[in-house]
């Protein structure tokens, strides 16, 4: 049964692979920004109870020894019971006491393989869950360097469209300051008024008469 947290990357993954590329890029592309960080936080949230999850398990390792102990520790009182009472039993003390020996060792033995034996678990079981909570952080943190590398790429190409917007607006006003450089002599010595011109001498009407008769001869 997967955790919260793998189900939690799956679902990152998922998203990830969804989302649509950027225009004429086949390696970048655009994220919703609530979305993921609403997936991150849920990450974030559920890390501290898996690794206590895990935390519980290895020191389950504690509870299986200290099992296992008194399992051998009741194999042994057992045994000391049964030569106890082949002793008091038996009428060839040696014997008894031979066999005693012999039972005794046997005990321990069985005691010592058991102790072995859940160590060898508790130790298979701690680096098993040390091994998956580091693949599982290695895994997150792969995530989280992607996340940061498409946001910078997002952040610099804003950046180079601003700038060359930027640019255009400059060169914008540079034209109409130019412009308007041009304009102020204009403003300022407007062009004189023309006046019409006076005759150079008044007609007199007796020296016009005489012209009209001389056009009559």
């Amino acid at each position: 049964m997967s955790s919260r947290i793998e189900q939690i990357i799956e679902e990152i993954e998922e998203y990830v692979e969804s989302c649509k590329y950027q225009p004429l890029s086949t390696t970048k592309i655009v994220v919703n920004k609530e979305e993921l960080e609403e997936l991150l936080r849920e990450l974030r949230m559920k890390t501290p109870d898996e690794i206590k999850r895990y935390q519980k398990i290895i020191s389950n390792k504690d509870a299986i020894l200290a099992d296992a102990q008194a399992k051998a520790d009741a194999v042994i009182a057992e045994t000391k019971t049964q030569v106890q009472d082949m002793v008091k039993e038996s009428e060839v003390m040696q014997q008894a006491y031979a066999q005693a020996n012999e039972i005794v060792n046997s005990a321990n033995q069985q005691a010592q393989a058991i102790i072995d034996s859940a160590t060898a678990d508790a130790n298979n079981l701690r680096l098993s869950a040390i091994s998956y909570t580091d693949e599982m952080m290695a895994n997150l943190e792969q995530l989280i360097h992607g996340t940061m590398e498409n946001a910078n790429a997002r952040y610099n190409e804003l950046a180079q469209t601003y700038n060359a917007f930027a640019q255009s607006l400059q060169s914008a006003a540079d034209v109409v300051s130019e412009n308007r450089s041009e304009l102020a002599p204009q403003l300022n010595n407007p062009i004189p008024k023309q006046t019409e011109e006076e005759p150079e001498e008044n007609l007199d009407m007796d020296d016009l008469d005489d012209e009209l008769e001389e056009d009559d001869e």
